[in-house]
Formats: structure tokens, C-alpha cells, sequence
């Protein structure tokens, strides 16, 4: 007599949640940042926006510790556990590189802190509606 054996789904938990959710809003606040530094010229929202971009990569650094664990532990490795995990890393790459960007003086900085700024936060906000969904529906395909 055999046994099969028996496969829970990975579910993710309520830390991810809140890691990947709050992730999008300091993205997106650094470039509300970005697009007021480009209208006034003031460097202070250069320096919140740095700081934001900074906070954001540290939330979607440990959620994609998260993704990458659920990605391990899927039963199958390609579907939305692959898409959510590379969006999340596409994400976080281009995060790093937009803080790198703003590391710069704040004139050097623009247009391109802008341009990333912009993809980033597309690219977190798709990541999570992915991740969430795949909460919401409890399903770890």
C-alpha cells in the first residue's frame, strides 16, 4: 500500500501582507516627491523622496524573502508564484538603482530619479496586486 504524500498550499501570511502592501504607498510617495521637486526646485523632497525609496526597499526586500520562500515551497514553480517573484526582484533591483540615482546631487538626479521613480512604482503596484490576490484567493499555484 502506498502513500501519497500530502501537499499543504503555501499560503502567504499576514506579515507578508503587510510588508508587500506597504512597500506600494512609500514608492509612490517618493514619486509624488519627485514629481513636486521637478515643479519647485525645493531639495527637500528630493531628500524625502531618497528616504522613502530607502523605507520601501527595505519593506519589499523581506517580502521578497517571502515570495522567494513560497516560491520554493510551490508545488508548481512557474505560473503566478514565478511572475510575482520577478516583479517583486524587478521591483527591488530598480529600487536599488533609483536610490543609487538619488544618492546624486538634486539636479543631477532628475529626469532619470523621475523616470525610475515612475517604473518602480508600476512595478511594485502590479507585484502586490498579484501577491494579494494570490492571498485573497488562498491558492498557492
Amino acid at each position: 500500500m502506498t502513500t501519497l504524500p500530502t501537499y499543504y498550499p503555501t499560503r502567504p501570511g499576514a506579515l507578508h501582507a503587510i510588508l508587500l502592501a506597504g512597500s506600494v504607498p512609500l514608492f509612490l510617495g517618493a514619486l509624488l516627491s519627485d514629481i513636486a521637486y521637478g515643479q519647485t526646485f525645493q531639495i527637500q523632497w528630493a531628500n524625502f523622496a531618497s528616504w522613502l525609496i530607502a523605507g520601501a526597499l527595505v519593506f519589499s526586500g523581506f517580502a521578497l524573502l517571502f515570495a522567494l520562500v513560497n516560491l520554493l515551497r510551490a508545488e508548481r514553480k512557474s505560473g503566478r508564484p514565478a511572475a510575482y517573484f520577478l516583479l517583486l526582484l524587478a521591483a527591488w533591483v530598480l529600487g536599488l538603482v533609483n536610490a543609487f540615482q538619488h544618492a546624486k546631487d538634486a539636479f543631477a538626479m532628475m529626469p532619470a530619479g523621475l523616470v525610475l521613480s515612475a517604473i518602480v512604482t508600476l512595478l511594485a503596484l502590479v507585484a502586490a496586486w498579484i501577491g494579494l490576490t494570490n492571498l485573497r484567493s488562498g491558492v498557492a499555484q
